[in-house]
């Protein structure tokens, strides 16, 4: 996807928001050098924090389109990158420090597991994969290699759901027993062919869902135990295999309830991408994100109340060389990661099947 979520939810928070102001440069004791294994997704959320990290180069690039390859290469931070149509002649000739891999969706478990064997740091695009058997290929290379994993799952360093998970650290909701999740993007026809075929694309909800079902469990500290829902495909022939309603529900481990629906309906006149919304409801209160309304409270402590001031929007990659080369907190734990995508892929699988899939 050429487009970034996040990005696009922070267009629509600052025009209602104040944002902390962003952190100092990120000074790193020795010089960090990075390649790209595929440049679909989200690569900006390893290149876009590069110019204030002076330590780190993005030295080389890699993808099998040609037009990509040199699209990506004109910009500022790539401008100096070596160009690789593969990926593995890049690993071979290159000497990194740090891979991002954002190629097609089906390659993602190969292309880590390659890295990772050969004792490279990783930040990989989701899903990491896009069966279980894949899944926990990754687990045993993240448990056995030299190098460190971390994912892209960008959102929860987002001001507005960073907002949201401080409203439910402090208690104020009491205990969380309802969630009401969205993702709602625009049609697209000129992404990469991998995208419109089930066996490379791996889902909607292995692509998308892995993002709200993440922010879900993180924000609340909730799991969920069992899944069901429906997915389908309906018109616009020109995406493919790539369902574009889905409807979940899934049961918490505390006996509440969680939906997530998604679709890539969003009318084209739309001024945004994507329209996400989290609604979090406890037996005290409740808190909602939605780009119309912004952040929202309303509990036993105040009335409705949209919060005007939201957290400092944070990088995974920037937390993530900082939790490698100084020794600082990960910014997601692995646990969180696998247990995200399982989650994905057993829901993925309770609509296929038609049946209720414990987690």
């Amino acid at each position: 996807m050429r487009s970034t979520t996040r990005r696009t939810l922070l267009a629509g928070a600052s025009a209602a928001f104040s944002v902390a102001a962003a952190p100092a440069p990120l000074r790193l004791p020795s010089k960090v050098r990075v390649g790209l294994a595929g440049l679909d997704g989200h690569p900006g959320e390893v290149t876009k924090p590069i110019p204030s990290m002076p330590d780190v180069e993005l030295v080389a690039i890699s993808d099998p389109a040609p037009k990509t390859l040199e699209r990506f290469g004109k910009s500022k931070v790539a401008a100096n990158a070596r160009q690789y149509a593969d990926w593995r002649q890049m690993l071979d000739k290159e000497k990194l420090d740090v891979v991002g891999v954002c190629n097609a969706n089906s390659h993602h478990a190969g292309t880590i597991l390659e890295a990772l064997g050969r004792g490279l740091h990783v930040i990989a695009e989701k899903p990491i994969a896009t069966d279980e058997s894949d899944l926990e290929k990754v687990r045993l290379a993240v448990s056995k290699s030299k190098g460190k994993f971390t994912s892209i799952l960008p959102m929860r360093f987002s001001p507005a759901y960073l907002a949201l998970k401080e409203i439910v650290a402090s208690g104020e909701l009491g205990e969380i027993i309802q969630l009401d999740s969205q993702k709602s993007y625009k049609t697209s026809g000129d992404r990469p062919a991998w995208f419109y075929k089930r066996a490379t694309y791996g889902g909607t909800m292995a692509w998308i869902g892995i993002h709200m079902i993440d922010l879900m469990i993180h924000i609340t500290g909730r799991d969920f135990v069992e899944a069901f829902g429906y997915q389908n495909h309906i018109g616009f022939p020109e995406t493919g295999d790539t369902e574009n309603i889905t409807a979940t529900v899934f049961r918490m481990d505390n006996g509440g309830v969680a939906l997530l629906r998604m679709d890539y309906l969003r009318p084209q006149a739309a001024k945004t991408h994507g329209d996400d919304r989290l609604r979090i409801a406890g037996t005290k209160g409740i808190a909602e994100y939605m780009e119309a309304t912004g952040v929202t409270v309303m509990s036993d402590k105040r009335p409705r109340e949209v919060l005007t001031k939201l957290p400092a929007d944070r990088s995974v990659f920037a937390e993530f060389l900082d939790h490698i080369y100084n020794d600082k907190p990960e910014p997601i734990s692995w646990k969180e990661i696998h247990r995200g995508h399982l989650i994905s892929l057993r829901a993925r699988e309770a609509m296929e099947k038609h049946k209720a899939v414990k987690i």
